[in-house]
């Protein structure tokens, strides 16, 4: 299975991740197989988190640039 492409949505590699878990769990791969999906996961991990960080860095940017403040969950 091919590495993650940079322009892959959030989604297209969340759902890649998810792929790779169902493969894993299902106990029907070789040490190889397994090791060699194990590390695209961990690069798919690696891609979603800083897709994620950038969208918060972007939205404390916007929200500060605004003055919006941030919800207060006992309101």
């Amino acid at each position: 299975m091919p590495a993650a492409k940079k322009t892959d949505t959030l989604e297209a590699s969340l759902k890649k991740l998810e792929s790779i878990v169902d493969k894993l769990e299902g106990g029907q791969l070789d040490l190889e197989a397994s090791l060699a999906l194990f590390e695209e996961g961990v690069s798919l991990t690696k891609t979603c988190q800083k897709k994620l960080g950038d969208a918060e860095k972007k939205i404390k940017i916007l929200t500060d640039k605004h003055g919006l403040v941030d919800f207060d969950e006992d309101e």
